[in-house]
């Protein structure tokens, strides 16, 4: 009996995560003949045909999706082993491969890479960046070590360690036409005045919930898909919105232009790190997250 290898396996989940030979070949910086070689070993090895060859699309088999599912717990098995693997060396050195979502990355980094640099010199990080949903999928399929994101958040099969609050604040336009001079209530603004980011962005369902926006006719049909467009839409007048305290220090807050004022409520998201369940490197991150805290805490009173 031949058994498939950890490398025929990785290939295959690359062809069903691009669901295209050439594209999943050059992710995996090989040759496509050599890709599609090593794709027909690992069906002769199963016994069974994975994909459905034609010469514009792939499609996966009924079992090519078993196997698939297989195989993402296989390679999070040997990722457990390399955690295994790196418990013998000085904590928070070698590769750590890290997610974080957006909305937090850029404000954490400048304050937190320079920090790691000087106490853990032997650390070698790689940050990936993406909303909750992907960092969470790429976490669990093993492709990274640990995320950075905005809880609560519904996972499973983690381990999540709080850091701090983010506070929500109120931005609008300088002289804005929404608010008339009074302070901000959710019941006395008007339908459409606010402003949020897309669906998909868990800052918008941490806004909508943290600043209890029951009614949707509050919500502006007009959306953002980042901070820096929501800051511009802000500018214009087009609404009023929350942002999160961290982000206060981007330096187009820095002008005449938009108007930070606190909330007469206590309204925020809480920043965490998450990690698969079991992970010998469960020590490791919390230094990490007490890294993050120390890192940061200049720029946030911290709660």
């Amino acid at each position: 009996m031949h058994f498939p290898t950890i490398k025929q396996l990785r290939y295959f989940n690359a062809l069903v995560e691009f669901n295209h030979f050439g594209k999943a070949a050059d992710s995996c910086f090989v040759s496509q003949s050599a890709f599609s070689v090593a794709i027909k070993e690992l069906e002769n090895a199963l016994g069974g045909q994975l994909v459905d060859r034609t010469n514009k699309s792939v499609t996966v088999t009924n079992l090519g999706r078993e196997i698939y599912q297989q195989s993402l717990t296989i390679m999070t098995e040997m990722k457990k082993m390399l955690d295994l693997a790196h418990g013998n060396l000085s904590p928070l050195s070698g590769k750590l491969s890290v997610g974080m979502i957006p909305t937090i990355g850029p404000f954490v980094m400048p304050q937190l890479l320079p920090f790691l640099n000087q106490q853990y010199p032997d650390i070698d990080l790689e940050i990936h960046e993406g909303k909750s949903a992907d960092i969470y999928a790429q976490l669990m399929q093993g492709q990274l070590d640990v995320i950075l994101l905005a809880l609560p958040y519904e996972m499973r099969s983690v381990e999540t360690l709080a850091l701090f609050k983010d506070r929500f604040r109120l931005i609008s336009s300088v002289n804005n036409k929404w608010l008339k001079g009074r302070k901000f209530n959710i019941n006395d603004v008007g339908e459409g005045s606010i402003l949020l980011l897309d669906d998909g962005h868990c800052l918008r369902d941490h806004a909508i919930s943290a600043c209890h926006i029951k009614n949707v006719d509050k919500v502006s049909q007009f959306t953002a898909s980042s901070l820096l467009t929501l800051v511009e839409m802000v500018k214009q007048d087009l609404g009023v919105s929350f942002i999160p305290e961290m982000a206060l220090s981007l330096p187009f807050f820095n002008n005449n232009e938009v108007k930070v004022d606190a909330l007469e409520f206590d309204a925020f998201r809480e920043i965490g790190l998450a990690w698969r369940k079991g992970s010998t490197r469960s020590k490791e991150f919390h230094m990490l997250g007490d890294s993050i805290i120390t890192a940061v805490e200049d720029k946030l009173k911290l709660s």
